[in-house]
């Protein structure tokens, strides 16, 4: 998965006339560090006083991948005309004072160098990844990209970020919407909104008794009564008050804090949830068990926005929480298993939306967590199908029958499998109290599971949120090793790596030489995808990426594998997708004792390759080269690389493939079903450009051996890739030739599916063994995301 690349935005968010980000510190309680805490301080350059509770503050790594996600930091509150406004984040080990009582606390970990600080109207995450998409995003009211940051304002990021010195602008708060020019490093200086700039100290005088709020207004409505029996709550923008229930959760983290909430005391309609989440922005003062009455307003937010396809969730937002009585016993969990939930995942509304459609708990898995949403519900001994990730989420499956992949995981077999035993697993337990647990594919998360039913933001999925987790019980999972070649067989290997660059750690390039030598045996070539250029991330011009591949090649010799050499055509910069500035694109490596490559002069990033000659002597017009680089199939995307190769005296011809990605399609939990696949035109229209060079190659030499692979990013059952493969006449999809339980290479919210691919012509089709080597996608531990592929063949 990719995204676009980066350009200059040239009408970034008018300079701020009021709100805006006054000093950035990330450094604090980290080694040198005088405040325990990091902290983001926001001025006001007018006079009027801004209503900050439509505000958060969020935050981005500074080299964003794409699967980086913002943090957002909810705010309440008023910044008066002239003030300040103390955000503090998280903190470290360091430190010796606190900062100055902060207006907002959120738990935000910034880095102490480098990162981007935006000021942001709503409270849900960006979802911008580059300087002009954020440029473009009218929520972006202020941003501040320092350090090293790739996402930021003007020319360069503010620089001189340190875990002593903040970045802040000056006195006259000048904002040209360039960081480098507005903002200078200095000694931290927070400031609150009381005008402290250290440690506050309580008033020295009782204050006044507060006068009595009045009694909060609105329409007297039970949960199951906000809730409805649709998608769509019918008390939606309009004030409610009187939602009793018990406390059953407590989310105190991230940018949706709250808690939730279940009537205990159910109407007899099973379409209508019992539970909601109620959104207080920063920490609940409520614990499990209480029993409450609330008031507010209810929401129907969407994650992402609701442009995404993603599910609303139904909240009780700005609310007024009154405790009645604690440690009440929460409502009984409602279990789900394979008989409790349906086989069937979700209705069709012929590419409408399902929002409106009564829920039908009884016939729909997706209709079953609508019905449940904000409920407490339990799980017992289930199966993990998708790994531990970064993020403290693992898959498992309630319904093990389902499309059970050899190793232990759920086979996505076609669009209309989705596979609705699926779950996602998050924990509401502190980490310091219960680690998260590091889970492989196969191993079973043991005991009981249970707690609130919720909506993840990010995944855009149901997740339960554990309030009592289960311990994992290894299912053995080992990496697998490839069988060994004969000596007349070429060996011809695909790798996705995942963005790799000089600066990742020895770490990875260790790990991915270990795979390539002992799993994969040392392949004669390999095709790589996701090489970036030699300073990664930065966007600097810098295109050429021999440091990356010296730094690989020489890990690979390291741990006993061959001297490759490798070729490749250097993209155009920002040209070709993938992370901004790091110019991702496909290598050939390969071993030169073994296989033979034809260099032929004349192909470079711009021009096309051909096909000459007849018979034995088809050749290509330059190798290595790209087909069609200009067309704009290949927009911000990877033009396939080809490559003319020897072995024992026969040709043949390899493509390494990097099609465009999924980005930008909705998930097959949508509202709207079936779900649009936007991205799939142009794959498709990719796939049929190359199929044509392709026939063209068959056409000059029917007895041509030709070798296309990579990441297809799509599946064997897909428009795009029947599309190449001429639906089984011009190319064999080898995935097609394994056992079914085998045809996976890659492993998303808990469906293991197919991306990656190795196809061949037929006269290759005849005497291949193919195998893809599962070493990542089920694993916790991962060099990458994808795994492996590799076949031997006697061309």
């Amino acid at each position: 998965m990719v995204v676009a690349g980066m350009g200059v935005h040239a009408a970034f968010a008018a300079p701020s006339a009021d709100a805006l980000i006054a000093e950035v510190y990330g450094g604090g309680g980290n080694s040198g560090a005088t405040f325990t805490n990091d902290f983001v301080e926001l001025a006001n350059a007018g006079a009027a006083p801004v209503d900050l509770s439509t505000y958060s503050v969020q935050y981005l790594p500074a080299a964003p991948t794409p699967s980086s996600k913002w943090q957002a930091t909810a705010l309440t509150g008023s910044l008066a005309g002239g003030g300040r406004f103390l955000v503090q984040e998280a903190a470290g080990t360091g430190g010796t004072s606190p900062l100055p009582t902060p207006d907002v606390t959120g738990a935000v970990n910034m880095s102490g160098t480098a990162g981007t600080i935006a000021l942001v109207t709503g409270a849900d995450p960006l979802t911008c990844l580059t300087a002009a998409d954020c440029a473009a995003d009218p929520r972006v009211k202020d941003l501040v990209g320092y350090g090293t940051a790739l996402v930021r304002e003007g020319g360069g990021p503010a620089a001189g970020a340190s875990n002593s010195d903040s970045v802040a602008r000056g006195a006259t708060l000048a904002d040209t919407d360039d960081n480098a020019a507005d903002f200078t490093a200095g000694a931290p200086t927070p400031q609150n909104s009381g005008g402290g700039s250290g440690p506050t100290q309580p008033p020295t005088t009782p204050p006044t008794t507060p006068p009595t709020s009045p009694p909060p207004t609105g329409t007297e409505a039970k949960i199951h009564d906000i809730q409805g029996d649709t998608r769509n709550s019918p008390f939606a923008g309009k004030a409610i008050t009187g939602a009793t229930g018990i406390v059953t959760g407590v989310r105190d983290y991230g940018s949706s804090r709250g808690f939730w909430v279940q009537d205990p005391n159910p109407d007899a309609n099973p379409r209508t949830s019992e539970g909601i989440f109620v959104f207080t922005s920063s920490s609940p003062t409520v614990v499990v068990g209480d029993s409450v009455s609330v008031a507010g307003t209810v929401s129907q937010y969407y994650p992402g926005g609701a442009t995404t396809g993603a599910q609303a969730v139904t909240e009780i937002t700005k609310p007024t929480v009154t405790k009645v009585s604690s440690g009440n016993p929460v409502p009984a969990p409602v279990v789900l298993n394979d008989k409790s939930v349906p086989d069937a995942f979700v209705p069709s509304a012929g590419g409408g939306s399902i929002e409106d459609l009564p829920l039908r708990p009884a016939d729909y898995a997706l209709d079953l967590y609508a019905s449940l949403e904000g409920m407490n519900v339990q799980i017992n001994d289930t199966r993990v199908v998708g790994a531990s990730d970064a993020y403290s989420e693992l898959w498992v499956t309630v319904k093990p029958k389902q499309n059970p992949t050899k190793r232990g995981g759920t086979l996505y077999t076609g669009y209309d499998q989705p596979n609705s035993g699926r779950l996602m697993v998050q924990s509401l337990i502190p980490t310091a109290t219960s680690p998260f647990p590091t889970a492989n594919v196969g191993d079973t998360l043991k005991g009981t599971t249970s707690g609130p039913l919720d909506y993840n933001q990010f995944a855009g999925t149901y997740a339960l949120q554990a309030s009592t987790l289960g311990t994992v019980k290894s299912g053995g999972l080992q990496p697998e090793v490839t069988g060994k070649a004969s000596a007349d067989q070429a060996t011809v290997a695909t790798y996705n790596v995942e963005n790799l660059a000089p600066g990742n750690p020895q770490s990875k390039f260790d790990a991915l030489a270990q795979g390539l030598v002992h799993n994969l045996r040392s392949p004669d070539i390999v095709a790589l995808e996701e090489i970036q250029d030699n300073n990664g991330a930065t966007d600097d011009g810098t295109v050429a990426a021999d440091q990356t591949l010296q730094k690989l090649t020489d890990a690979i010799v390291a741990a006993g594998g061959p001297r490759y050499q490798w070729r490749e055509i250097d993209p155009v910069n920002d040209k070709d997708g993938g992370e901004p500035g790091g110019n991702i694109r496909q290598v050939f490596l390969f071993n030169p004792l073994r296989v033979g490559f034809t260099d032929i002069p004349g192909g470079d990033s711009t021009t096309p390759v051909g096909v000459t000659g007849t018979g034995a002597k088809t050749a290509l017009t330059a190798s290595p080269g790209r087909i069609a680089p200009a067309d704009p199939a290949w927009n911000s995307s990877r033009k396939p690389l080809v490559g003319q190769f020897t072995f024992r005296g026969k040709t043949l011809f390899v493509i390494a493939n990097h099609f465009n990605s999924k980005g930008g399609d909705q998930g097959i939990d949508s509202h709207l079903q079936p779900p649009v696949r936007s991205s799939e035109v142009q794959r498709v229209r990719q796939a049929i450009l190359e199929h044509d060079f392709i026939q063209q190659l068959e056409t000059a030499d029917k007895n041509a051996g030709v070798v296309v692979l990579g990441d297809l990013n799509d599946y064997q059952f897909s428009p795009a890739v029947l599309s190449l493969t001429g639906n089984g006449s011009v190319l064999t999809d080898l995935v097609n030739t394994l056992p079914v339980k085998e045809r996976y290479s890659y492993v998303y919210e808990g469906n293991s599916q197919v991306l990656d691919h190795i196809l061949v012509s037929p006269k290759l089709g005849r005497n291949v063994d193919y195998d893809v080597v599962h070493i990542n996608s089920e694993f916790a531990n991962q060099t990458s995301d994808h795994d492996p592929q590799v076949i031997r063949v006697k061309p």
